[in-house]
């Protein structure tokens, strides 16, 4: 079912003068980071230090890459990592919790998605939810990301800008926020006769991290959804068991949700 047309992708402009902690334009920031992650789980990063001469270079050089499955990076996509980091860094951030900090690598993954045969409109990637902590993604002006923002409704990501990349809450971060921030549905639908590539930059915690909603989001009206985990555990549950399906976030409540959710108040006692 396609979405109502009323309903607007969030898109946010990360300006340099927005980017220093304890400023206006960086509490402005994080409200409509917050905001857009708690409705649509997602957003749209403007970001224009990395110049559309810059993507495209990157993006040529990737499709050499993918051809040739050469496995080196070249200077262009390590720059690319390094401007990543940063802006993934700055989204979490923007929640303002201190306990929300923690060790992770980016990880970043290399995809293509074939076109369908003529007069065909099929699926490139099924509907899930990421398993990381947060995904950057970057594409090639090839539309086909769809994200849903109701049961069953789902908005396509078209005319994105070319300085732009796509922030997604992953289930851990849902999981943190107790289950304010909205864990996105997505998937991919390929149509058309051009192949599509894209790039995604995934938040890893390093090996040992804790997931842990902090007591300030824990209260009698929102009593604690999610027990304390693992993040590797959790990982490794999730991709261990070919046969299991990792679709609209169901995976984090079989792993972690607590029945019933359990208040700060009862806890206390």
């Amino acid at each position: 079912m396609s979405v109502d047309a009323k309903i607007e992708f969030p898109v946010i402009e990360f300006r340099s003068s927005d980017l220093e902690r304890g400023t206006n334009g960086w509490h402005q920031l994080c409200k409509k980071v917050r905001e857009a992650c708690e409705t649509f789980g997602c957003f749209e990063v403007v970001y224009d230090t990395i110049s559309t001469e810059v993507r495209e270079e990157m993006f040529r050089l990737m499709k050499e890459l993918v051809e040739a499955l050469e496995l080196e990076m070249s200077p262009t996509l390590i720059l690319l990592k390094t401007l990543l980091n940063l802006c993934g860094l700055k989204v979490t951030h923007a929640f303002g919790e201190d306990s929300l900090k923690m060790n992770y690598t980016m990880s970043m993954r290399m995809m293509k998605y074939m076109a369908p045969p003529p007069g065909e409109y099929e699926t490139g990637l099924f509907a899930h939810t990421d398993k990381p902590v947060s995904t950057i993604i970057c594409e090639d002006q090839i539309p086909g990301l769809e994200i849903e923002v109701n049961d069953g409704q789902w908005m396509k990501l078209t005319n994105l800008s070319p300085s732009s990349f796509v922030f997604m809450v992953g289930d851990p971060l849902k999981a943190w926020s107790n289950g304010r921030l909205k864990s996105t549905n997505h998937k991919v639908m390929m149509s058309g006769d051009k192949d599509r590539f894209s790039i995604a930059a995934f938040i890893m915690p390093n090996e040992g991290t804790v997931i842990k909603t902090p007591k300030e989001l824990i209260d009698e009206e929102h009593p604690q959804l999610f027990k304390d985990f693992d993040f590797m555990k959790f990982f490794f549950f999730a991709f261990s068991d070919p046969a299991r399906r990792i679709d609209s976030g169901q995976l984090l409540y079989e792993f972690a949700a607590l029945s019933p959710p359990v208040s700060n108040a009862h806890m206390d006692k």
